[in-house]
Protein backbone atom coordinates (compact mmCIF):
# COMPACT_ATOMS: atom_id res chain seq x y z
CA UNK A 1 0.00 0.00 0.00
CA UNK A 2 1.31 3.44 -0.94
CA UNK A 3 2.52 5.54 1.98
CA UNK A 4 2.46 9.32 2.27
CA UNK A 5 5.22 10.81 0.16
CA UNK A 6 5.94 7.64 -1.82
CA UNK A 7 3.95 8.61 -4.91
CA UNK A 8 5.51 10.41 -7.86
CA UNK A 9 4.00 11.37 -11.20
CA UNK A 10 6.23 10.93 -14.24
CA UNK A 11 5.60 12.91 -17.42
CA UNK A 12 7.34 12.18 -20.71
CA UNK A 13 6.86 13.86 -24.06
CA UNK A 14 9.47 12.60 -26.50
CA UNK A 15 10.87 13.48 -29.90
CA UNK A 16 7.85 11.91 -31.63
CA UNK A 17 5.87 14.98 -30.51
CA UNK A 18 2.63 13.03 -30.30
CA UNK A 19 1.55 13.73 -26.74
CA UNK A 20 2.26 13.28 -23.04
CA UNK A 21 2.73 9.95 -21.26
CA UNK A 22 1.70 10.28 -17.61
CA UNK A 23 2.23 7.65 -14.91
CA UNK A 24 1.58 7.48 -11.18
CA UNK A 25 4.34 5.46 -9.53
CA UNK A 26 4.62 4.13 -5.97
CA UNK A 27 8.12 3.86 -4.50
CA UNK A 28 7.12 2.62 -1.03
CA UNK A 29 8.64 -0.82 -1.65
CA UNK A 30 11.86 0.34 -3.31
CA UNK A 31 11.35 -0.76 -6.90
CA UNK A 32 8.80 1.36 -8.78
CA UNK A 33 5.24 0.09 -8.97
CA UNK A 34 3.01 1.75 -11.56
CA UNK A 35 -0.46 2.47 -10.19
CA UNK A 36 -2.05 4.28 -13.13
CA UNK A 37 -1.28 5.53 -16.63
CA UNK A 38 -2.76 8.18 -18.90
CA UNK A 39 -1.93 9.52 -22.35
CA UNK A 40 -2.91 13.00 -23.48
CA UNK A 41 -2.39 13.69 -27.20
CA UNK A 42 -0.99 17.01 -28.31
CA UNK A 43 -3.25 19.30 -30.26
CA UNK A 44 -2.30 19.81 -33.89
CA UNK A 45 -1.24 23.37 -33.04
CA UNK A 46 1.12 22.33 -30.23
CA UNK A 47 2.66 19.63 -32.39
CA UNK A 48 3.17 22.00 -35.31
CA UNK A 49 4.74 24.66 -33.11
CA UNK A 50 7.04 22.08 -31.54
CA UNK A 51 8.14 20.86 -34.96
CA UNK A 52 8.76 24.39 -36.22
CA UNK A 53 10.93 25.23 -33.22
CA UNK A 54 13.29 22.35 -34.00
CA UNK A 55 15.07 24.77 -36.33
CA UNK A 56 15.81 28.51 -36.16
CA UNK A 57 12.68 30.58 -36.64
CA UNK A 58 11.70 34.25 -36.69
CA UNK A 59 10.73 35.44 -33.19
CA UNK A 60 11.63 32.04 -31.78
CA UNK A 61 12.37 33.16 -28.21
CA UNK A 62 8.86 34.56 -27.72
CA UNK A 63 7.28 31.62 -29.54
CA UNK A 64 9.23 29.12 -27.42
CA UNK A 65 8.20 30.88 -24.19
CA UNK A 66 4.54 30.85 -25.19
CA UNK A 67 4.70 27.19 -26.21
CA UNK A 68 6.34 26.36 -22.87
CA UNK A 69 3.33 27.93 -21.14
CA UNK A 70 0.93 25.93 -23.33
CA UNK A 71 2.83 22.76 -22.54
CA UNK A 72 2.63 23.47 -18.80
CA UNK A 73 -1.17 23.66 -19.12
CA UNK A 74 -1.15 20.45 -21.15
CA UNK A 75 1.03 18.71 -18.53
CA UNK A 76 -1.21 19.93 -15.71
CA UNK A 77 -4.25 18.52 -17.49
CA UNK A 78 -2.50 15.18 -17.96
CA UNK A 79 -1.71 15.12 -14.21
CA UNK A 80 -5.30 16.04 -13.32
CA UNK A 81 -6.77 13.26 -15.45
CA UNK A 82 -4.18 10.74 -14.27
CA UNK A 83 -4.93 11.40 -10.60
CA UNK A 84 -8.68 11.32 -11.25
CA UNK A 85 -8.25 7.93 -12.91
CA UNK A 86 -6.25 6.72 -9.91
CA UNK A 87 -8.66 8.30 -7.39
CA UNK A 88 -5.67 10.02 -5.78
CA UNK A 89 -5.47 13.51 -4.32
CA UNK A 90 -2.66 15.88 -5.29
CA UNK A 91 -1.71 16.19 -1.62
CA UNK A 92 -0.66 12.52 -1.65
CA UNK A 93 1.90 13.08 -4.42
CA UNK A 94 5.49 13.92 -3.49
CA UNK A 95 6.31 15.50 -6.85
CA UNK A 96 5.83 15.54 -10.59
CA UNK A 97 8.91 14.58 -12.61
CA UNK A 98 8.53 16.40 -15.94
CA UNK A 99 10.98 15.93 -18.80
CA UNK A 100 9.64 18.73 -21.00
CA UNK A 101 9.64 18.85 -24.79
CA UNK A 102 13.05 18.73 -26.45
CA UNK A 103 13.48 21.24 -29.27
CA UNK A 104 17.30 21.34 -29.45
CA UNK A 105 19.95 18.91 -28.22
CA UNK A 106 23.49 20.20 -28.65
CA UNK A 107 25.66 18.78 -25.85
CA UNK A 108 28.86 19.56 -27.77
CA UNK A 109 27.86 23.23 -27.55
CA UNK A 110 26.95 22.82 -23.87
CA UNK A 111 23.15 22.82 -23.95
CA UNK A 112 19.97 20.84 -24.41
CA UNK A 113 16.62 22.64 -24.48
CA UNK A 114 13.44 21.03 -23.15
CA UNK A 115 10.50 23.41 -23.33
CA UNK A 116 8.56 23.57 -20.09
CA UNK A 117 7.47 26.11 -17.50
CA UNK A 118 7.89 24.08 -14.30
CA UNK A 119 7.01 27.05 -12.08
CA UNK A 120 3.68 27.39 -13.87
CA UNK A 121 3.14 23.62 -13.74
CA UNK A 122 3.71 23.68 -9.96
CA UNK A 123 1.11 26.43 -9.67
CA UNK A 124 -1.42 24.65 -11.86
CA UNK A 125 -0.93 21.17 -10.42
CA UNK A 126 -0.53 22.25 -6.79
CA UNK A 127 2.41 19.94 -6.16
CA UNK A 128 6.21 20.15 -6.38
CA UNK A 129 7.77 19.73 -9.81
CA UNK A 130 11.20 18.33 -10.64
CA UNK A 131 12.41 19.39 -14.10
CA UNK A 132 15.49 20.24 -16.22
CA UNK A 133 17.12 16.84 -15.77
CA UNK A 134 19.70 17.08 -18.55
CA UNK A 135 21.49 20.35 -17.80
CA UNK A 136 23.55 19.18 -14.83
CA UNK A 137 24.96 16.19 -16.66
CA UNK A 138 25.95 18.43 -19.57
CA UNK A 139 27.48 20.95 -17.15
CA UNK A 140 29.60 18.05 -15.84
CA UNK A 141 30.88 17.34 -19.34
CA UNK A 142 28.31 14.70 -20.28
CA UNK A 143 25.92 14.25 -23.18
CA UNK A 144 22.86 14.79 -20.98
CA UNK A 145 21.46 11.69 -22.68
CA UNK A 146 20.46 9.01 -22.55
CA UNK A 147 19.40 9.25 -18.91
CA UNK A 148 17.16 6.16 -18.86
CA UNK A 149 19.97 3.54 -18.58
CA UNK A 150 20.28 4.22 -14.84
CA UNK A 151 16.59 3.42 -14.48
CA UNK A 152 16.88 0.40 -16.77
CA UNK A 153 19.62 -0.95 -14.51
CA UNK A 154 17.43 -0.47 -11.43
CA UNK A 155 14.29 -1.93 -13.02
CA UNK A 156 15.67 -4.70 -15.25
CA UNK A 157 19.14 -5.50 -13.88
CA UNK A 158 20.16 -8.10 -11.31
CA UNK A 159 18.52 -11.01 -13.13
CA UNK A 160 21.77 -12.90 -13.72
CA UNK A 161 21.02 -12.72 -17.46
CA UNK A 162 22.74 -10.54 -20.03
CA UNK A 163 19.96 -8.19 -21.13
CA UNK A 164 19.87 -5.30 -23.54
CA UNK A 165 17.02 -2.81 -23.15
CA UNK A 166 16.28 -1.13 -26.47
CA UNK A 167 14.13 1.98 -26.19
CA UNK A 168 12.67 2.90 -29.59
CA UNK A 169 10.97 6.27 -29.35
CA UNK A 170 11.62 9.04 -31.83
CA UNK A 171 15.29 8.25 -31.23
CA UNK A 172 16.51 4.76 -30.33
CA UNK A 173 18.81 4.14 -27.38
CA UNK A 174 20.08 1.01 -25.74
CA UNK A 175 21.22 -0.09 -22.29
CA UNK A 176 23.62 -3.03 -21.90
CA UNK A 177 23.03 -4.92 -18.65
CA UNK A 178 25.78 -7.53 -18.54
CA UNK A 179 26.20 -9.27 -15.15
CA UNK A 180 29.42 -8.26 -13.42
CA UNK A 181 30.13 -5.42 -15.86
CA UNK A 182 29.45 -1.67 -15.69
CA UNK A 183 26.19 -0.54 -17.26
CA UNK A 184 26.64 0.87 -20.74
CA UNK A 185 24.18 2.86 -22.81
CA UNK A 186 23.94 5.31 -25.68
CA UNK A 187 21.72 6.59 -28.48
CA UNK A 188 22.09 4.33 -31.50
CA UNK A 189 20.21 6.37 -34.13
CA UNK A 190 16.74 7.22 -35.37
CA UNK A 191 13.87 5.19 -34.00
CA UNK A 192 10.37 6.17 -35.14
CA UNK A 193 11.22 9.77 -35.96
CA UNK A 194 11.92 9.41 -39.69
CA UNK A 195 9.29 6.71 -40.15
CA UNK A 196 6.64 9.01 -38.67
CA UNK A 197 7.78 12.05 -40.64
CA UNK A 198 7.84 10.20 -43.96
CA UNK A 199 4.37 8.66 -43.63
CA UNK A 200 2.96 12.00 -42.49
CA UNK A 201 4.40 13.68 -45.58
CA UNK A 202 2.98 11.09 -47.99
CA UNK A 203 -0.11 9.72 -46.26
CA UNK A 204 -1.09 12.39 -43.76
CA UNK A 205 -0.82 9.82 -40.95
CA UNK A 206 0.96 10.32 -37.63
CA UNK A 207 2.60 6.89 -37.68
CA UNK A 208 2.83 3.63 -39.63
CA UNK A 209 0.59 1.25 -37.71
CA UNK A 210 2.45 -2.04 -37.12
CA UNK A 211 4.78 -1.07 -39.98
CA UNK A 212 2.05 -1.98 -42.50
CA UNK A 213 3.07 0.62 -45.09
CA UNK A 214 6.75 -0.25 -44.76
CA UNK A 215 5.80 -3.89 -45.33
CA UNK A 216 4.34 -2.93 -48.72
CA UNK A 217 7.70 -1.61 -49.89
CA UNK A 218 11.12 -3.04 -50.62
CA UNK A 219 14.35 -1.97 -48.94
CA UNK A 220 16.58 0.02 -51.28
CA UNK A 221 20.12 -1.24 -50.49
CA UNK A 222 21.87 1.73 -52.09
CA UNK A 223 19.78 4.20 -50.07
CA UNK A 224 20.31 2.21 -46.87
CA UNK A 225 24.07 2.26 -47.51
CA UNK A 226 24.06 6.05 -47.94
CA UNK A 227 22.06 6.55 -44.74
CA UNK A 228 24.28 4.23 -42.69
CA UNK A 229 27.36 6.09 -43.92
CA UNK A 230 26.48 8.97 -41.58
CA UNK A 231 29.34 9.49 -39.14
CA UNK A 232 27.05 9.14 -36.12
CA UNK A 233 26.63 5.39 -36.60
CA UNK A 234 30.36 4.65 -36.58
CA UNK A 235 31.11 6.98 -33.64
CA UNK A 236 32.05 5.42 -30.32
CA UNK A 237 29.92 6.04 -27.22
CA UNK A 238 29.20 8.07 -25.22
CA UNK A 239 26.98 9.63 -27.85
CA UNK A 240 23.47 11.03 -28.21
CA UNK A 241 21.39 12.46 -31.02
CA UNK A 242 18.03 14.00 -31.88
CA UNK A 243 16.14 15.86 -34.56
CA UNK A 244 19.22 18.08 -34.87
CA UNK A 245 20.94 15.19 -36.67
CA UNK A 246 18.10 13.11 -38.11
CA UNK A 247 15.25 14.91 -39.87
CA UNK A 248 13.47 15.11 -43.22
CA UNK A 249 16.04 17.48 -44.80
CA UNK A 250 18.75 14.97 -43.81
CA UNK A 251 16.77 12.18 -45.46
CA UNK A 252 15.97 14.26 -48.56
CA UNK A 253 19.68 14.89 -49.04
CA UNK A 254 20.25 11.15 -49.47
CA UNK A 255 17.40 10.44 -51.90
CA UNK A 256 18.03 9.89 -55.61
CA UNK A 257 14.52 11.10 -56.41
CA UNK A 258 13.23 7.99 -58.18
CA UNK A 259 12.34 5.96 -55.07
CA UNK A 260 8.78 4.82 -54.43
CA UNK A 261 7.57 6.31 -51.12
CA UNK A 262 6.77 2.88 -49.68
CA UNK A 263 10.30 1.71 -50.55
CA UNK A 264 11.74 4.65 -48.64
CA UNK A 265 9.54 3.69 -45.68
CA UNK A 266 10.78 0.10 -45.86
CA UNK A 267 14.36 1.37 -45.99
CA UNK A 268 13.83 3.64 -42.99
CA UNK A 269 12.43 0.72 -41.01
CA UNK A 270 15.52 -1.31 -41.95
CA UNK A 271 17.71 1.64 -40.94
CA UNK A 272 16.21 1.61 -37.45
CA UNK A 273 16.46 -2.17 -37.11
CA UNK A 274 19.96 -2.48 -38.57
CA UNK A 275 21.54 0.50 -36.77
CA UNK A 276 20.25 -0.83 -33.45
CA UNK A 277 21.31 -4.44 -34.01
CA UNK A 278 24.72 -3.45 -35.38
CA UNK A 279 25.25 -1.32 -32.27
CA UNK A 280 24.27 -4.28 -30.08
CA UNK A 281 26.65 -6.61 -31.93
CA UNK A 282 29.52 -4.11 -31.79
CA UNK A 283 29.20 -2.87 -28.21
CA UNK A 284 27.17 -5.46 -26.29
CA UNK A 285 28.33 -8.79 -27.67
CA UNK A 286 25.77 -11.59 -27.53
CA UNK A 287 23.04 -10.86 -24.99
CA UNK A 288 20.57 -13.47 -23.81
CA UNK A 289 17.68 -11.17 -24.66
CA UNK A 290 16.86 -7.80 -26.19
CA UNK A 291 13.80 -6.20 -24.61
CA UNK A 292 12.13 -3.37 -26.47
CA UNK A 293 10.16 -0.44 -25.07
CA UNK A 294 8.76 2.74 -26.57
CA UNK A 295 6.44 3.04 -29.56
CA UNK A 296 8.71 0.83 -31.66
CA UNK A 297 7.69 -2.19 -29.59
CA UNK A 298 4.23 -1.92 -31.18
CA UNK A 299 5.62 -1.93 -34.73
CA UNK A 300 5.40 -5.59 -35.62
CA UNK A 301 7.41 -5.20 -38.82
CA UNK A 302 10.19 -3.52 -36.86
CA UNK A 303 10.16 -6.20 -34.17
CA UNK A 304 10.37 -8.85 -36.91
CA UNK A 305 13.32 -6.99 -38.43
CA UNK A 306 15.12 -6.88 -35.09
CA UNK A 307 14.63 -10.62 -34.61
CA UNK A 308 15.85 -11.31 -38.16
CA UNK A 309 19.12 -9.51 -37.41
CA UNK A 310 19.44 -11.21 -34.01
CA UNK A 311 18.53 -14.83 -34.85
CA UNK A 312 20.22 -16.33 -31.78
CA UNK A 313 18.76 -13.89 -29.28
CA UNK A 314 15.31 -13.52 -27.79
CA UNK A 315 13.63 -10.27 -28.89
CA UNK A 316 10.56 -9.27 -26.87
CA UNK A 317 8.81 -6.28 -25.37
CA UNK A 318 9.62 -5.16 -21.81
CA UNK A 319 6.02 -6.17 -21.06
CA UNK A 320 7.47 -9.65 -20.58
CA UNK A 321 9.62 -8.25 -17.75
CA UNK A 322 6.68 -6.63 -15.97
CA UNK A 323 7.15 -3.08 -17.32
CA UNK A 324 4.72 -2.20 -20.15
CA UNK A 325 6.81 -0.80 -22.99
CA UNK A 326 4.59 2.21 -23.65
CA UNK A 327 5.27 3.66 -20.20
CA UNK A 328 8.91 2.84 -19.41
CA UNK A 329 10.27 6.32 -20.14
CA UNK A 330 7.59 8.09 -18.11
CA UNK A 331 8.29 5.74 -15.18
CA UNK A 332 11.99 6.52 -15.64
CA UNK A 333 11.38 10.24 -15.12
CA UNK A 334 9.29 9.52 -12.04
CA UNK A 335 12.27 7.48 -10.79
CA UNK A 336 14.71 10.30 -11.63
CA UNK A 337 12.50 12.79 -9.76
CA UNK A 338 12.39 10.42 -6.78
CA UNK A 339 16.19 10.29 -6.79
CA UNK A 340 16.40 14.08 -6.94
CA UNK A 341 14.02 14.47 -3.99
CA UNK A 342 16.25 12.15 -1.95
CA UNK A 343 19.54 13.75 -2.97
CA UNK A 344 20.70 10.78 -5.01
CA UNK A 345 22.42 10.91 -8.42
CA UNK A 346 20.40 10.05 -11.51
CA UNK A 347 23.03 9.81 -14.23
CA UNK A 348 25.58 7.14 -15.04
CA UNK A 349 28.88 8.80 -15.90
CA UNK A 350 30.02 5.77 -17.90
CA UNK A 351 26.92 6.24 -20.09
CA UNK A 352 26.83 10.00 -20.61
CA UNK A 353 30.54 10.78 -20.31
CA UNK A 354 30.03 13.16 -17.38
CA UNK A 355 32.87 13.66 -14.90
CA UNK A 356 30.95 11.72 -12.26
CA UNK A 357 27.52 11.01 -10.77
CA UNK A 358 25.32 14.07 -10.32
CA UNK A 359 21.98 14.87 -8.71
CA UNK A 360 19.84 15.86 -11.66
CA UNK A 361 17.06 18.39 -12.01
CA UNK A 362 15.72 21.43 -10.23
CA UNK A 363 12.88 21.35 -7.67
CA UNK A 364 10.01 23.82 -7.91
CA UNK A 365 8.01 23.72 -4.65
CA UNK A 366 4.23 23.66 -4.76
Amino acid sequence: MASAGSLVVGLMSGTSLDGVDAVLVDFSEGRPHTLATFWLPYSAAIRQQGLQLQTAQHDEIRRAALLANELAHCYAEAVRQLLAKANTDAAQVAAVGCHGQTIRHQPAAGYSVQLNNPALLAELAGMPVVADFRSRDIAAGGQGAPLVPAFHAAAFGGSGQHRVILNIGGIANLTDLKPGKPVRGFDCGPGNLLLDAWIERHKGLRYDESGDWASQGQTRPELLHRLLADAFFAASPPKSCGRDEFNLPWLDGHLAGDERPEDVQATLLELTALSATQAIARWCGKPDGVFVCGGGARNQALMTGLQRHLPDCRVASTDSLGQPGDWVEAVAFAWLAWRTLHGEPGNLAEVTGARGPRILGAIYPA
